[in-house]
């Protein structure tokens, strides 16, 4: 088996229960900004549209068509407009409480601790994110997951977003890495596997909703336990 010395993991949908996380603050944003009496007739409806806009909208951002401070506002926006409210002062506000109260949530996928935990004692561990530098942080702090990582390399500090080739190589730099010694674990198969591929890395697909496969990873694992398996 393959010897790595370099571990590098994603950190939202991979360790950091991105949705979970997500749709408890959307819930609370329901209730908190009244939005049953706006006429949004369930939470279930307002989080389905939300998801959907803000899926299209990362897209955007990740491809370089839109800017940070447009998606932060324009998701709500539009989520709140589709569901019929057209109040562009009340999606600011929305906005800002997502961002402030989002990262604070501290759900982790199982095991992601006593595996982190195991791991470390044996590889050198980095985070490579698309996720904006301050939030990814607040989520790092909180979750108490930062003593885990020797670096974070987020798209910001990078100035290229996965699957650009820069990202990794300037992770790799940073890290004091080489290509074939090291292996990228994530959930996206075109931005984590294939971005890594690209550059010579070996890619642990993590799949817990079993999606069919778009790329060949290396490994492929529908918990995060199951990396203990050949690490």
């Amino acid at each position: 088996m393959k010897k790595y010395n370099h571990i590098f993991f994603d950190l939202d949908h991979t360790l950091w229960d991105f949705k979970t996380n997500s749709r408890h603050t959307l819930v609370e944003i329901y209730t908190h900004f009244n939005l049953e009496d706006r006429g949004v007739e369930s939470e279930r409806l307002f989080i389905e549209v939300y998801e959907k806009y803000n899926h299209r909208m990362w897209a955007d951002y990740r491809n370089g068509k839109m800017s940070k401070k447009t998606l932060r506002t324009e998701r709500f926006r539009q989520s709140l407009y589709h569901v019929g409210v057209k109040d562009v002062a009340l999606s600011l506000e929305i906005a800002d409480y997502y961002v402030d109260n989002s990262p604070v949530k501290t759900t982790l996928f199982p095991g992601a601790i006593d595996v982190l935990s195991e791991l470390n004692s044996r590889y050198e561990m980095h985070i490579i994110t698309n996720g904006f530098e301050e939030i990814q942080d607040i989520k790092m702090t909180q979750s108490g997951l930062h003593p885990f990582f020797n670096a974070v390399i987020t798209s910001e500090k990078a100035g290229a977003k996965k699957p650009h080739p820069a990202i990794f190589e300037y992770s790799l730099k940073l890290a004091n890495a080489t290509p074939e010694e090291s292996l990228m674990i994530g959930d996206n198969q075109l931005v984590d596997i294939e971005g890594a591929q690209k550059i010579g890395m070996d890619g642990v697909f993590f799949n817990p909703e079993e999606e069919d496969k778009l790329v060949i990873p290396c490994y492929e694992v529908k918990s995060l336990k199951e990396l203990l398996n050949f690490l």
